[in-house]
């Protein structure tokens, strides 16, 4: 069974409060985007070895088995529900540490997978439930579709863009920014604006209103990821912004133009809204 795990971008990150269990408060527009990881799950039929095992394959991750939310994900399921052992293998398409949610992408459909494989019954709400175990923002990977979070990022409401067509151009630093490092540093804004009222604008206003709260922290740290926004804007894109923690940038041009860019910078273009 193969599943495409898709990448997200913020449109807009307000970071409110630090809350008494000790996460923060945000607001945000989750939006889908053409950016997939590879994922394959089946039943381990192997009958000398029938623990279960991950492969995995594409970009590296620097991190154990153990810390990988795949693993995390099928071991959530584990605790919970009884079926056979499985083979997962991962190929990594959507870069760590890009502020591009792949990784807890690829815990949620791992739920999705396992459940339909083994008609394990678990319903769409119980999924999203198990999904908030993992991550914050595993539940917004229930659905393909653009969805406002608040809370910590597991309470969600469905947002349709009114926004014309445009295309996306996304742009991934060799570099990766972590997550725990950028909420460390973050100060929260309780009384700003929410990005809800200001997605509801026309995307001339976007520029100067609707804000990434991180790229305050992130930009003082990569100062070329500041360097890149200015840059996209000079090149007449319409809005740019930094998704979640980091290092992904992208940026809305009403259409494609060429775009040289550091040879260890990937990039991609594809069509808003998806």
């Amino acid at each position: 069974m193969l599943w495409f795990p898709h990448a997200k971008i913020n449109l807009g990150l307000a970071v409110l409060n630090k809350r008494k269990d000790g996460f923060h408060s945000i607001e945000s527009l989750l939006h889908p985007i053409k950016l997939f990881d590879i994922l394959e799950i089946i039943e381990n039929q192997n009958s000398d070895n029938l623990e279960d095992e991950l492969f995995l394959s594409g970009l590296s991750l620097d991190i154990s088995t153990e810390e990988n939310l795949v693993w995390k994900a099928l071991q959530l399921l584990r605790k919970r529900f009884d079926f056979p052992s499985v083979k997962i293998h991962l190929h990594k398409q959507i870069p760590s540490g890009s502020g591009l949610g792949g990784g807890s992408s690829d815990a949620a459909h791992t739920l999705f997978a396992i459940n339909q494989l083994f008609n394990l019954q678990i319903s769409k709400n119980r999924l999203a439930e198990l999904a908030s175990e993992i991550g914050s923002d595993c539940p917004f990977f229930n659905e393909n579709k653009s969805q406002y979070v608040k809370g910590r990022g597991e309470l969600l409401e469905s947002f349709e863009l009114n926004q014309k067509p445009l295309k996306l151009f996304l742009v991934i630093p060799d570099f990766s920014v972590s997550t725990q490092m950028v909420y460390s540093k973050i100060k929260p804004k309780p009384n700003q604006k929410p990005p809800i009222e200001i997605l509801k604008q026309p995307i001339k206003n976007w520029k100067t209103d609707l804000k990434n709260d991180f790229e305050e922290v992130v930009f003082k740290d990569f100062p070329l990821l500041s360097e890149l926004k200015e840059e996209l804007y000079r090149r007449a894109a319409l809005y740019v912004s930094m998704s979640g923690s980091g290092s992904g940038i992208y940026a809305l041009f009403s259409d494609e133009i060429k775009i040289q860019l550091p040879e260890n910078y990937t990039s991609y273009w594809m069509n808003f809204p998806y």
